[in-house]
Order: structure tokens, then sequence, then C-alpha cells
């Protein structure tokens, strides 16, 4: 499709907060009927979600505090991309770090904007299958703990609220059709991350 229509092109960008992870910009556009606005959105490094799939057929999930929420949510592991960083390789190490397992496998599954009226946010989806238990590295600022759920209790989760965290929503989704074989993924071996160092 052809989208030229609808495009706004940024004319000028002002940096209003420049933070340890994020930062905050307001753009001007020119809008497609030429005239002229502002954006307001976050700058964020990108990031990455990984489906652990057990052998017994349950996930691995983290359960962790999220300040801005003040609640414990229960999600899939992730973490935020560093500088260059390979989205593969990320997943692989938080899957590590959060979880201490280490996989066999891995497939991309796709790719998600979590808020794309402020934010510039994508996070890479991937699933993990044969898994080798190990032990946590958390960060001196991490509190993480480990749990497992049947796919059948995760979507009582999210239906019931349990489970609001848009990337694990996103994740189930695709957990559900994955598992029902209406969704296929392409799975790769792949070195471990102290293997890759």
């Amino acid at each position: 499709m052809d989208d030229a229509h609808l495009k706004e092109e940024g004319t000028a960008s002002e940096l209003l907060f420049k933070g340890n992870f994020l930062h905050a910009k307001r753009d001007t556009v020119r809008l497609p009927d030429g005239k002229s606005a502002t954006r307001e959105y976050i700058v964020h490094p990108g990031a990455v979600v990984v489906v652990p799939l057990l052998e017994d057929g349950r996930v691995a999930m983290v359960r962790q505090y999220r300040y801005p929420i003040e609640r414990v949510m229960t999600e899939f592991p992730a973490g935020k991309l560093d500088a260059g960083e390979d989205p593969l390789f990320c997943g692989q190490r938080e899957l590590q770090e959060e979880t201490g397992y280490t996989a066999l496998e891995w497939a991309h599954a796709g790719a998600m904007h979590l808020a794309v009226a402020y934010s510039t946010e994508i996070i890479h989806v991937y699933f993990a299958r044969g898994l080798t238990v190990g032990s946590q590295q958390l960060d001196h600022e991490e509190f993480v703990e480990l749990t497992t759920v049947t796919p059948a209790q995760l979507l009582d989760w999210c239906r019931d609220g349990t489970v609001s965290d848009a990337k694990t929503l996103t994740c189930t989704l695709w957990l559900q059709n994955v598992l029902s074989g209406a969704w296929t993924l392409d799975w790769k071996s792949a070195a471990t991350p102290s293997a890759s160092r």
C-alpha cells in the first residue's frame, strides 16, 4: 500500500530529558495537509522477551515487583537490549540471568511495538526449548522469582487479569497458536551466552 498520504515529516527535534535508560523528545512535524504539530515520545533502546518451553509442557515465567504500577507481575523473562546487542544474544542472556535456564533451540517469532503513540520501544519475541536448568544470575538491583505454569493456567490468568503485562499477553497469544499448530516456528540451534562471549 502507498502510505504517502498519511506520513508525517519531522522538521525539528528537542531533547526534553536524558536519563540513564530512557530519553524524552518533542519533535515538530509537518502533517499530510501541510500544517505543523508536535509529537512527544520516549526513546527506548528496544528489548527481547522469551517464551521458555519446558519438556513437561509448562512454561517458565518470572515474578517481580514493578515500581511504576506498585505490584508484583507475572511475566515471561525479558530485558532491554544493550547498545549494538543482537536480539537473540540478548534473549539468551536474559533467559539465563532471570531464570537460570539455557536452551538448545531458539525460534524468532516476531516483534511488537508496545506504545506506538508515545514510544519507540520494540520487543523481539523468541521461543526457547531444550532447556537445561542452572542458577539465576541476577543483577544486584534485581529481585526476581522463577515460577512455572501450564498454558491452561496462563490463559486463565490472562482472562481474569492476574496477567496484565502487554508483552506477556501477546506472547500468550503466540503460545496458544504455536501449541495448536496454527502458527509455526523456525527452530534453530544456538550457542549459549557464555559460549558466545
